[in-house]
Parts: C-alpha cells; structure tokens; sequence
C-alpha cells in the first residue's frame, strides 16, 4: 500500500476555524439553552445587495439561453479583467496580467505550486492560518516545533513594533506573505512602511504575496490600498484580492491576482507566464455566474453598493471596539477592517476564548492559531447581524472583574 504524503503528516490535525466550530457544538451540547452569537469566523451574514445580485441572477438566466450560454471561461472574462483594473488599479495593469479566480484563500493555495517546496517562506505573525499551512502541504515547510513550522521565517507584528515587522529579518530569496488591511490584527500599513517592505524586497531578492482582501474597507485615504501603490512594486511583487468580504461572495467565490509582466525570477523568466500555465493547467476558471456578479459590482451602482455593506459592517467593528475598550482591554483595528485584535497580557489565547464563551455565549478567535505572537490575544469579527453584535457587545459587560 503506498505510504502517507509526508507534507500532509507534517501539519498539525487541526486547521483553526473548524476547531473553534468543534468547540462551539461541544459547549451546545452541553448547555442547550444558551443563544451562542459567533464573533468568531469571517463570514459575511448580510444579503448581497439589489444591484449585485441582479448581476448574479440575470448572469444565471442567460446560461438557460443559446446566445448566452459560455462553457469554460480559463482565463475569465475579458470584460471584468479590464474592469478590475480600471476600478482598482487605474487602467494600470493589462488584461493578460489579471487572473480571475474562485477566490484569494484559492489563489494563495495555488501560488505555493507556482514557487514549490524549494521556496523559502517568511509570513508575518500573527497572519492568516493558510499561509503556513499551504507552505507545509506543499512541501516549503516542515514540522511542528511547538511554537510554529520548522523551516518558516515567523516576523513578529506586535504593539511594540506598532504592527510592521522588523525587515532586517526578511530570508534572501524567499516569498513573504504580507496582508493589509491585516487579518487577524486589523492593523494597517502606512505608505512610508510599504515603501520599506518594497526596498527590502527589491534589495533581498524576495517576492512579496500581497494579500489585499480586506482592501475595501480601508476608509483612511492616506493609507494605501494596494501594494502597487508603492513605486517598484511592480518587479517585486504579487496582488491577491478578493470579492468575498466586500461584495458578500463568500460562498458566491470569486477573487483575483495581479502578477505584472515585469517580475521575474532569478534567472530572467517570467512569473506571469508562470503563474498563467499552472492556472491554464489546474483550474477551468470562476463561475461565469459569478463573474457577471462581479461585473455588475464593478459598475457605478455595484461600487455604491460595496461600499455600503463594507461600511455596515465598519459600524459594527466600532461598536465591537468601543465596548472591549470599556472594559480596559487594550485593541487596535476595528476601523479601517473589519477585525478587532485585543490583548489578554500573560493568559492563554484558549483560555480566554473559553472564558468568554461560558460567560457571555460569545464564539470568538484565539490569537494563537494566527501564529506564536498571537498568545495572548483573542481576534473578534465584526461579519454578524448587527442585532447579534449589539447583544454580544452587552455581554461582553460580563467579562468585568
């Protein structure tokens, strides 16, 4: 019988979200009367809008027609690749260097083929979960040490370096995933910090996985969006982002990836023919449904709309980040994301997660599955209704002496 792929033996059991969703169920079980509210899995709640959904439902009608039936769209629609540019990233990037896809979470997954398991891998900590994870599947990493992977460069993003990690520790020739606005800390890089990550980049020989997914949300002007912002990013780095926290296609599934013509690898080859042929070879394209979903989002109307369910759910993070900070736990994010990282000095992220589900009926996310700076810190999502978040942030009272 053939052995077990030893990538697969090397990742710990448990994958974080489903954990928390085993403990949940196991608390209901036990107390069957509680109204538990999640504040705990980034999943949006809300309906997609009128105008969007008009897109995904007309889009599905024309499927039932000669004229507008399409099989296999490999590449996506060249319509959305142009409109995706034009809205995001002001014409600047060719249809040819935009990729549509069933999701970043998808893409990201897909990259750690693009590189392979010689790849060195460095991640900001905390970060999000499959960064790592992917990187051990796919072979760039090897076990669990205890404290994180063996064969990971772990970049620490905490208080004390107010969020931005220190550069001087970026592996030569590596890839580093890098998300702002950032899941979990909710913590946003300014201008002046991305145009350090691109120098130290550029001058190591590292490519930059840009996870933009929450970029929608970022309401501060002075803080950039996307990384290609930053002059010479372009040569340096890769874009992932995201219809699923913006336009509520979480299980609609439809992302993209920006990989400009000017990045190459060592040798002088193109990462974007690359990255096209694996795409070409694994994947038959997003859902054409999907995808005049995203057009129609993508118009003046589905624009409007975007950012009236991101601010919904800004509403809710103030509230979320009011009522920790009344209770004199320290927190940043919740302003600019959708996520509030708030700080439990010398306790266990577990613990805490527990002692807030029994007390207040309240799933949260422990700091510690994001990463070892994670310790300590408990990240609450603001994606629920807000009727749940105004009675969750009432509970949270309880948590006082």
């Amino acid at each position: 019988m053939i052995k077990r792929n030893k990538c697969i033996a090397n990742i710990k059991a448990g994958y974080l979200f489903p954990e928390i969703a085993k403990r949940r169920r196991e608390f209901a079980a036990a107390h069957p009367e509680a109204k538990i509210i999640s504040l705990g899995v980034g999943n949006t709640t809300e309906p997609i809008l009128p105008h969007i959904d008009k897109g995904l439902t007309e889009g599905a009608k024309r499927l039932g027609t000669v004229e507008g039936y399409l099989g296999y769209t490999d590449e996506g629609f060249l319509e959305l690749r142009e409109r995706i540019s034009k809205v995001f990233y002001q014409g600047k990037f060719a249809p040819d260097e935009v990729f549509i896809s069933d999701g970043a979470k998808c893409d990201i997954g897909r990259l750690q083929l693009l590189f392979g398991a010689g790849t060195k891998v460095a991640v900001q900590d905390p970060s999000y979960p499959v960064y790592v994870d992917g990187s051990v599947l796919i072979g760039a990493a090897n076990g669990w040490t205890g404290t994180g992977y063996e064969g990971i460069a772990y970049l620490p993003c905490t208080a004390e370096n107010n969020y931005f990690p220190d550069l001087s520790k970026l592996p030569s020739d590596s890839i580093f995933y890098f998300c702002s606005p950032n899941n979990p800390t909710g913590a946003v890089a300014n201008r002046v910090q991305l145009t350090e990550l691109v120098k130290a980049a550029k001058e190591k020989g590292t490519v930059i996985i840009f996870d933009a997914a929450y970029a929608e949300y970022v309401r501060d002007p002075n803080l950039p969006k996307s990384i290609f912002e930053i002059e010479g990013a372009r040569e340096c780095a890769i874009e992932v982002n995201s219809f699923s926290k913006p336009a509520g296609f979480t299980g609609v599934r439809l992302g993209w990836t920006i990989v400009p013509k000017e990045l190459k690898y060592a040798g002088g080859e193109s990462v974007n023919a690359d990255w096209a042929r694996i795409c070409g070879t694994i994947f038959n394209g997003a859902s054409n449904i999907a995808q005049w979903g995203a057009l129609a989002a993508l118009d003046d109307e589905g624009v409007k709309e975007m950012k009236e369910l991101c601010d919904f759910y800004l509403g809710s993070a103030k509230l979320i980040r009011e009522a920790v900070q009344s209770l004199g736990i320290a927190c940043v994010g919740g302003d600019n994301s959708p996520y509030i990282w708030a700080r439990f000095p010398g306790r266990d992220s577990w613990e805490v997660f527990a002692e807030i589900l029994e007390k207040c009926q309240v799933v949260t996310t422990p700091g510690s599955g994001f990463g070892p700076a994670g310790q300590s810190f408990i990240r609450f999502s603001a994606f629920g209704h807000r009727a749940d978040i105004e009675e969750a942030c009432r509970r949270l009272a309880r948590l006082k002496g």
